[in-house]
């Protein structure tokens, strides 16, 4: 974990204790507010690093999963659908929740599938990304897949897509020129660009 350094360098870490007590926030109370088949609400009463009191309140996500699919010449797949809270189509990389009781890496397996008809060879951990800290839960685990072979998508009856690919440099020019604005593709971009450049590694395994 990132430590950044202490203002008072003087103080080590164990004559300083836990070098973000001064920053941590303690739970007093905590109020279920909405309880939905996907989303939950809370509201937390919290105690304050200076003793004072604040109300907290935050969404409750199982966790989800989103897929950077490397085609062999130097495309990926990307999709395109409706996203109804900002009332828009979106450009973005393969994604899904966790179901319950799922293992990141299988649901990415499934998402792939259901959603691109792929299915990937090669599969590779890149880690986590908060996506929303100010106000929920939410974790989405980035995953490399590679070596893809085609098949039938597999939709929900009430999910509409279009699989596209693209080539890599233009998917980031369309990054930089904001024509793609999603959080989890630009992150996944920003790993797609370090591991092309060789500056961050992957570890692939076989599926």
């Amino acid at each position: 974990m990132f430590k950044p350094s202490s203002a008072s360098p003087s103080l080590s870490p164990l004559e300083a204790g836990d070098p973000d007590a001064h920053l941590t926030e303690t739970v007093l109370q905590s109020t279920a507010v909405y309880e939905g088949s996907f989303l939950k609400a809370r509201r937390d009463v919290v105690r304050l690093p200076n003793g004072n009191t604040a109300s907290r309140e935050y969404i409750i996500h199982p966790g989800a999963v989103v897929i950077i699919p490397l085609l062999d010449d130097e495309q990926v797949l990307l999709e395109r659908q409706y996203r109804y809270p900002v009332g828009k189509v979106m450009t973005e990389f393969p994604a899904g929740k966790l179901d319950p009781h799922e293992t990141p890496l299988a649901c990415a397996q499934r998402e792939l599938l259901e959603e691109t008809g792929y299915t990937a060879e090669q599969w590779a951990y890149a880690g986590t990304l908060d996506l929303a800290i100010a106000y929920s839960t939410e974790v989405i685990h980035i995953f490399f897949a590679k070596d893809l072979r085609p098949g039938q998508a597999q939709l929900d009856h009430d999910e509409f897509l279009d699989v596209i690919t693209a080539r890599v440099d233009d998917v980031i020019a369309a990054c930089g020129a904001g024509g793609i604005t999603d959080a989890k593709t630009l992150t996944c971009m920003l790993w797609l660009q370090n591991v092309r450049n060789g500056a961050w590694t992957l570890d692939w395994q076989p599926a």
